[in-house]
C-alpha cells in the first residue's frame, strides 16, 4: 500500500543540506512519477535560525531543537548531514528508536562506528543509507550492493579524495610547490582550513574501510588500515615521476589474498598509461577487478553540494519504495565476518626511492650491493648531479617483500656516503 506523503526531516543545512532540498524543489515531480508519493522536507535543524540560507526554506520549519525533529510522528526519514562523529551517532540512534529510516553522507562515523549502528538498526527493523558517503555524487554503494553482488571482488583501488588530488594534480600539471597547490585548493572550497584529515590519508582511509566492508564482505577496522600522507611529496618526486612514466597520486587499496585483507592508503607512482592516472584536479575515481565482470571504473565529482545531494536524494526514494513495499530492514552488513588483515611486513610492492649521495665513484655499487644482498632487484635508475659534491640517485624496485626492502634500506641509511633519503614512495605495476 502506496503512502501518498513521504515526509523528511533534516539534521543539518549546510552546503549538502542545502544541495539536497534544491534537487527535492525542483524534481518533485518526477519524483512523484518515479515513488507514487510526494516527497516534502517539513523540518530541518539548525544551528543558526537566521542564518541566510542558499535554498528557499518556505514550508520547512527551521529548529534548533533536535527532538522536535527526531520525535515528530510524521516525519518518516531523517536525513544526516550535519556532519562530526559524537552528535550525529547520538541522533542517527535516537532516530531508529523511533522508527525512522536514516540517509546519512556521514563517512566519519559510518568508518567508526558503522557496525553498531547497522546492528541498532536491524534490532528497530529499520535501515541506513550512506550512498553520499564515499564517492559523492558518483554511485559506489548500492553498486557494491547489487549490480555487482553476483562477482567475488579481487581487488579495487581508486582516487577518493579530491582535495589531495587537486593538490598533486597542480604539482604536476601547473608545477606548483606544494603549499602553492594547498591554498589554492582551500580558496576554491576544495580543501578546509584544516587539511590534515586530508592530506594525511584518514578521511581517503575511512572511504576505504566502508567500501572494502562491501567489496570483501567484512567488518573492517579502520584502526587497522595502513595510511600515509602526501605532505612529503616534493616537486622533485613530480618530476622524476614524469622522466620515469608515472603521475603521483594517493590511492586507496584494498585486495583479499590468502592471507586476508589488504587495506591501505598511500602516495603512489602510477604508470601513465592506467586510467587513474588522467583523473585529475577534484574529480574521483574507483577501479576495480571482478571475477565475473573484470575490470570496472567509476568517475565523477566526489563531493560539492549538488553531486552530494543527488546520492542524498537517490536514497531517500530507495526509502520511499521501501516504505511503499513495506521492507522494513535491507542491511545487509549485520551479516558480514570479521576477516584477517595482511601486516604490512607480508606485503608485496614496488618501490620509488629517492637519496641524496657525495658524487664520488662507487656509491651506486654500495647502493646496489645492500638490494643484492635482500635480493632485491631494480627496474629503473637515475642519477643527477644535485650541487657541488652531490648526486641525486632516484630508482625503483622490482616487486619485494616489505619486511626484505626495510632491511635493505636500513643498510643503504647507515652508508657514510649516503647523504639522506629524500623519500620513498610505493609504485603501481604496469599493467
Amino acid at each position: 500500500m502506496y503512502k501518498e506523503h513521504i515526509r523528511v526531516g533534516l539534521l543539518g543545512l549546510g552546503t549538502v543540506g542545502c544541495g539536497t532540498v534544491e534537487i527535492i524543489q525542483k524534481n518533485r515531480e518526477e519524483f512523484l512519477k518515479k515513488t507514487g508519493s510526494t516527497i516534502q522536507i517539513t523540518k530541518a535543524l539548525v544551528r543558526n535560525l537566521n542564518q541566510p540560507r542558499l535554498v528557499k526554506t518556505e514550508g520547512i520549519q527551521l529548529t534548533t531543537n533536535p527532538q522536535s525533529v527526531l520525535e515528530d510522528p510524521d516525519i518518516d526519514i531523517i536525513v544526516e548531514v550535519m556532519g562530526g562523529i559524537g552528535l550525529a551517532k547520538e541522533y542517527i540512534i535516537k532516530a531508529l528508536e523511533n522508527g525512522k529510516y536514516v540517509v546519512t553522507a556521514n563517512k566519519d562515523l559510518l568508518a567508526q562506528h558503522g557496525e553498531s549502528l547497522f546492528e541498532i538498526a536491524k534490532a528497530h527493523k529499520r535501515s541506513i543509507f550512506y550512498e553520499a558517503s564515499v564517492g559523492g555524487g558518483i554511485p559506489l554503494i548500492r553498486p557494491f550492493k547489487h549490480c555487482l553482488a553476483a562477482n567475488r571482488i579481487k581487488s579495487l583501488m581508486g582516487i577518493i579524495n579530491g582535495t589531495t588530488n587537486y593538490i598533486l594534480t597542480q604539482m604536476s600539471v601547473a608545477e606548483k610547490e606544494f603549499s602553492e597547490a594547498l591554498a589554492e585548493a582551500q580558496a576554491k572550497g576544495f580543501a578546509e582550513q584544516d587539511p590534515s584529515s586530508d592530506l594525511e590519508g584518514r578521511d581517503t582511509a575511512y572511504k576505504l574501510a566502508i567500501l572494502s566492508s562491501l567489496a570483501f564482505n567484512s567488518k573492517v577496522d579502520v584502526s587497522q588500515i595502513y595510511t600515509e600522507s602526501i605532505t612529503e611529496i616534493s616537486s622533485r618526486d613530480i618530476m622524476y615521476a614524469k622522466e620515469l612514466g608515472f603521475v603521483i597520486k594517493l590511492l586507496a587499496v584494498g585486495e583479499e589474498t590468502e592471507h586476508g585483507l589488504s587495506l591501505r592508503v598511500h602516495p603512489t607512482l602510477v604508470p601513465i598509461g592506467h586510467p587513474l592516472a588522467s583523473v585529475n584536479n577534484e574529480f574521483n575515481a574507483l577501479y576495480l577487478t571482478g571475477d565475473a565482470v573484470g575490470e570496472v571504473m567509476f568517475y565523477g565529482r566526489g563531493a560539492g553540494s549538488l553531486p552530494t545531494g543527488s546520492a542524498i536524494v537517490s536514497d531517500i526514494i530507495d526509502v520511499v519504495r521501501n516504505i511503499n513495499n513495506q521492507v522494513e530492514n535491507s542491511s545487509m552488513e549485520t551479516t558480514f565476518p570479521r576477516k584477517s588483515m595482511v601486516c604490512n611486513e607480508e606485503r608485496v610492492s614496488r618501490f620509488y626511492v629517492r637519496m641524496k649521495a657525495n658524487d664520488q665513484s662507487g656509491v651506486f655499487g654500495s647502493v646496489a650491493m645492500a638490494f643484492g644482498e635482500e635480493q632485491i632487484s631494480l627496474d629503473m635508475i637515475l642519477q643527477k648531479r644535485r650541487d657541488f659534491n652531490v648526486a641525486e640517485i632516484v630508482l625503483v624496485t622490482h616487486d619485494v617483500n616489505e619486511a626484505q626492502f626495510y632491511k635493505a634500506l636500513a643498510k643503504i641509511q647507515s652508508l657514510v656516503s649516503i647523504r639522506n633519503l629524500s623519500n620513498v614512495i610505493r609504485v603501481l605495476e604496469r599493467g
